[in-house]
């Protein structure tokens, strides 16, 4: 747990190398820090709150030197109005790290100390100006790696995963009070629910549970995105596709079988899914390859067995007699696959058949014919060099990452993440308990399960959260956050 938390921190709140570095101090002390550091012919303080003034960072040194000092930008915003709920101050300076890492040592020395990893948001939280939820949506729109997990964490950080589950918590507690008043005015004639409602108004508040914790799947796709491994013999085209779907040239790219000795691995956002794209070498026989190249396609297999999706490219321009032994490799290597599998022909542009006409000469052979998982194949037909298809395959990669989830985001649904759902499934395990205590008119046991279903959703927003439970989200935050 963060000790001292009455203290005024102090941290570089921006990456290193950017045009601009930005020091922020928090706590009681954070004018007076800034104060004597810093200044200019107007001063940050209550006479010019939230507004930005020029002046110079001063060092003991500088002060004796006429003009000395860097040019800098400061802000006093006040508290409770500010990002922690306390008073804040900040000092913008030159970007790059000896600026801005010389302000930070001079707001040390004026009687701050550092922060440690996400110290300013928890202070928000425990201020009162974000929930858990919120704080736990600055984190996610950090790491965002697609616009679609960036709008997410927007809606979390604004409040739509939190209004929901304090409505929930809330409604919980109703029913709870209800169980309690049975134990505590037991003698009394009071205006109780019937057994058989209350059970339905639980079950209600059940489902609600039930449904949120479902769309955890949603969230992890959005969040995390989804493993792509590109793979397929040698010469198929893999690292051509991997520069295509990135729009620079990433991967070396030459007509010689066996030129990418190892993975590559980039990112890449399609349909507003986060893709990480993972480039093999070329699997063939063992045999026929080097030491260096062995090793490479020991890594693609292993890449194989973890993909959560797997392109297996073929080569549409290689001679039809080669179509049989293309599709066997393919149908060993699937073998090794946990993950969903998109077989696809690639350089369309250097063959004379046309889809059809391909998956015609396949079927003759009795291969494109062979069923997985009782469904026929169906191969995506691209070119990687000049673009044809590629639009139609990223539809299907799009989809198959979906895989019949609801793309909820879109829609403004909220979602929740792991934490949250792991949460959320032991709250509906004691409102089952709770409504089968009901029916028996156990009030007690009805309201113990009841209270545990509070406190779990309660934790969901920091309510009921324990101080170790925020030690291992804050963790998470870098220094600065």
């Amino acid at each position: 747990m963060f000790e001292h938390e009455n203290d005024t921190i102090a941290a570089i709140c921006t990456g290193t190398g950017g045009a601009v570095g930005i020091i922020r101090v928090s706590g009681p002390r954070a004018l007076e820090a800034i104060r004597r550091v810093w200044r200019g012919k107007r001063m940050p303080g209550p006479d010019f709150p939230r507004v930005m003034l020029y002046g110079r960072i001063m060092s003991g040194e500088a002060e004796a030197e006429p003009g000395a000092g860097e040019p800098s930008l400061a802000v006093f915003m006040p508290g409770p109005y500010s990002f922690t709920g306390e008073d804040v101050a900040e000092i913008h300076c030159h970007g790059g790290s000896f600026a801005a890492r010389r302000a930070l040592r001079l707001v040390l020395q004026a009687g701050a100390r550092l922060a440690q990893n996400g110290e300013f948001t928890r202070r928000a939280f425990l201020n009162g100006k974000l929930d858990l939820t919120q704080a736990e949506g600055v984190l996610d729109l950090i790491n965002a790696g697609s616009e679609r997990a960036g709008l997410l964490a927007e809606r979390q950080l604004n409040g739509a995963v939190g209004s929901i589950v304090r409505e929930l918590r809330a409604e919980v507690v109703r029913l709870l009070s209800e169980c309690e008043s049975r134990l505590d005015f037991s003698e009394e004639d009071l205006d109780w629910m019937q057994p058989d409602a209350l059970c339905a108004q639980i079950g209600s508040l059940r489902k609600q549970a039930a449904a949120l914790a479902l769309t955890a799947r949603t969230g992890t796709l959005i969040r995390d995105g989804v493993s792509l491994v590109i793979a397929g013999p040698p010469n198929a085209g893999k690292s051509s596709l991997l520069n295509r779907m990135l729009g620079y040239e990433r991967a070396i790219v030459t007509p010689i079988p066996g030129t990418t000795r190892d993975t590559l691995e980039e990112s890449v956002s399609i349909g507003g899914i986060s893709f990480r794209v993972t480039d093999t070498a070329g699997l063939r026989e063992a045999g026929d390859a080097d030491p260096v190249e062995a090793m490479g396609m020991e890594r693609s297999q292993q890449s194989l067995g973890t993909a959560e999706i797997v392109l297996w490219l073929l080569d549409a321009s290689a001679p039809a007699e080669s179509f049989p032994a293309q599709l066997d490799a393919m149908n060993k290597a699937e073998s090794a696959v946990r993950g969903k599998f998109i077989p696809c022909w690639n350089k369309m542009d250097g063959t004379a058949l046309t889809p059809d006409e391909l998956d015609r000469a396949c079927a003759a052979n009795q291969l494109s014919a062979e069923k997985t998982a009782g469904k026929r194949r169906v191969f995506e037909h691209i070119s990687a060099r000049t673009g044809d298809g590629v639009d139609r395959l990223f539809r299907r990669l799009e989809e198959t990452a979906w895989d019949g989830l609801p793309p909820a985001a879109q829609s403004g649904a909220a979602v929740v993440s792991e934490r949250h759902a792991a949460l959320l499934e032991q709250a509906v395990n004691h409102l089952d308990a709770a409504c089968e205590c009901v029916r028996a008119e156990s009030w007690e046991l009805a309201g113990s399960s009841l209270r545990t279903a509070a406190e779990l959703i309660g934790c969901i927003t920091g309510e009921t959260a324990t101080p170790d439970v925020l030690d291992e989200i804050f963790s998470r935050f870098c220094i600065g956050k």
